[in-house]
């Protein structure tokens, strides 16, 4: 039995891993681990994906838990080693996305000769002051196998030197996640629970340092969301809340709620008129719902949803005018759900 890691820190990489891992467990030749290493510690940025997501409790906790870049990735550094050392080493080590545990596992791997797989690989932003940016290419750069979404992550690799026999486009893997929770997210009527009604909402959710680490362009982004006439539902990241706590009261549109397990964020999301968001998920979920979305950013590693879906970069000085022009958009291709099925095969492919 191939002994396969899914390694996994953040909301966003929570549902990136649930499609696959519920995939290879199907499997008789391998046997997924869940190595959580601790990035996203309490219960509503954590626990409430997996219990959505049907995962199991992680077989690996590392609890490196917050601090610096530097100061996480180290310390995740550290902790994976020596799991790897103490267990059966894995035949792969699969990292997801572009958070620190992605490129501190990724390194700690290759150190010890392990076999690594990029799962959201030749994403680029060209942005190198956003920190996700150098772990998207460092992890590349040391990755055995790229697993691709869209035909522009293709070309970037091949741009930075990989090998094209290194590179498997396998789609979208965050449509896998919506796909697998679609009949619960659609019992599960968000929208009404906030006295809402479907289409006639936005949802707004900001994470970003520069957009919520200052007092002055958080409340910037506020007041001019402040001025839609929509209702706005904000659930609020941990990271905003303590920037929040420093602000006045808000415009009476913007409603404060905690943050969501994916079912019930998903559920609000997909009956909103609008999104606003500075994610890099959300994009691509909006993209497929068809759903409009305005992305508080200057660049973005996802620009299939610029060229084919909904999703429009702005700042916070062009929002109102952006979102009286709604754009609509297309489903970029292999974005159907089945990409978790694809990985299946090329790991069969790999090792059998």
């Amino acid at each position: 039995m191939k002994i396969l890691h899914l390694i996994c820190a953040a909301r966003p990489n929570f549902m990136k891993i649930a499609p696959l891992y519920h995939a290879l467990k199907a499997e008789n030749w391998c046997t997924p681990k869940i190595v959580h290493t601790g990035q996203h510690y309490d219960y509503q940025m954590s626990q409430a994906f997996f219990d959505d997501l049907d995962l199991p409790a992680p077989h690996y906790h590392l609890g490196v838990g917050s601090g610096s870049h530097a100061e996480q990735t180290a310390q995740t550094m550290l902790a994976y080693e020596k799991l790897c050392l103490s267990e059966h080493k894995p035949d792969l080590v699969i990292v997801v996305g572009d958070v620190n545990a992605t490129i501190a596992c990724s390194i700690a791997a290759k150190k010890l000769n392990l076999k690594i797989s990029h799962l959201e690989a030749g994403l680029r932003s060209f942005d190198r002051t956003m920190p996700e940016e150098i772990n998207r290419i460092l992890t590349d750069s040391i990755c055995d196998y790229h697993w691709t979404p869209s035909e522009d992550a293709d070309e970037n690799l091949l741009r930075e030197g990989i090998q094209i026999k290194q590179i498997s486009r396998v789609g979208n893997i965050m449509i896998d996640a919506y796909c697998l929770m679609k009949n619960k997210i659609e019992a599960q009527e968000t929208w009404n629970r906030f006295q809402l009604s479907k289409k006639e909402y936005a949802v707004l959710t900001l994470h970003r340092p520069v957009n919520v680490d200052n007092c002055s362009e958080l409340s910037r982004i506020l007041g001019t969301i402040g001025k839609l006439d929509k209702s706005v539902v904000f659930p609020v990241h941990p990271r905003t809340k303590k920037t929040l706590e420093s602000l006045g009261n808000l415009s009476k549109n913007i409603k404060l709620v905690e943050p969501m397990g994916y079912v019930e964020f998903m559920s609000l999301v997909s009956e909103a008129k609008y999104v606003i968001t500075d994610s890099g998920g959300l994009q691509e979920e909006t993209t497929y719902l068809n759903i409009p979305c305005f992305t508080l950013r200057d660049t973005t590693e996802r620009p299939i949803t610029i060229t084919l879906g909904s999703n429009q970069l702005t700042n916070v000085d062009n929002l109102l005018e952006k979102i009286e022009n709604l754009k609509q958009g297309q489903v970029p291709p292999l974005w159907d759900g089945a990409t978790a099925s694809r990985i299946v095969q090329v790991l069969k492919d790999a090792f059998q």
